[in-house]
């Protein structure tokens, strides 16, 4: 330091160039909504009076937002943006209630019906009912894609389908660590009232509602208690 007529003066420090290496739209966590985004990387130099003179190395890669210019690390990129992770709900329930009426059957009006308000809810306001069981007929033709499609004999040892339990996962397990144990719940009980508009759960039935449950990273005996509680009459 230097002494300048009472005041102290900085003789050396550390300084960060900054460049910017991408862009894109988060969700910032300081901001609490969707934002634009700098991603970049810095060198950091030793100054002496203000002057670079010597390399310290390199800073980052950070995610810097736009606009309260906080810095995170890159890990923030992995919470979807708000409209993202609005997709990706109604992509969940979506999933949930065809599978639940391809393990059920779809031929009950009341189950259609049913499933068709849950989707609506969620999002996806032009849902009907010949769009779904368009949908499940489609799917259960590829392949044996939804097995038990229209009460159609499922093979007993895989009530469900390898293949559509994959679909389940594939579609809940991205979402279910960005919900709050409520929500996880929530999208479950949905299912679980389709399944129950036209009786109690078939083995199909409740060999998906059981995959739905794990890939929402609820614990077995929650699952169990969950489809238990959503037959009870309030």
């Amino acid at each position: 330091m230097l002494q300048t007529r009472g005041r102290k003066r900085c003789v050396w420090g550390v300084r960060t160039a900054w460049n910017t290496v991408g862009d894109g739209e988060f969700f910032c966590p300081d901001c609490g909504g969707d934002r634009n985004y700098r991603r970049r990387t810095g060198r950091r130099r030793l100054t002496v009076l203000g002057i670079p003179v010597l390399a310290r190395g390199d800073v980052g890669p950070v995610v810097e937002c736009a606009a309260c210019q906080a810095r995170f690390g890159t890990e923030a990129l992995d919470h979807p943006t708000t409209v993202r992770f609005a997709a990706m709900l109604r992509d969940a329930v979506h999933t949930v209630a065809l599978a639940v009426l391809a393990a059920g059957g779809a031929s009950s009006r009341t189950v259609r019906v049913t499933a068709v308000r849950a989707v609506r809810a969620a999002g996806f306001d032009d849902c009907t009912e010949d769009r779904l069981t368009t949908l499940i007929d489609a799917l259960a033709a590829d392949a044996g894609r939804l097995p038990g499609a229209y009460g159609g004999a499922a093979d007993p040892a895989d009530p469900c389908g390898a293949a559509l339990a994959i679909e389940l996962h594939e579609a809940l397990e991205p979402l279910a660590p960005h919900l709050a144990p409520a929500g996880r719940e929530a999208i479950l009980l949905q299912g679980a009232r389709i399944a129950l508009a036209d009786g109690p759960y078939s083995p199909a039935e409740r060999e998906v509602l059981t995959i739905v449950g794990g890939a929402l990273l609820i614990r077995p005996e929650d699952t169990a208690r969950l489809l238990t509680t959503a037959r009870t009459p309030s």
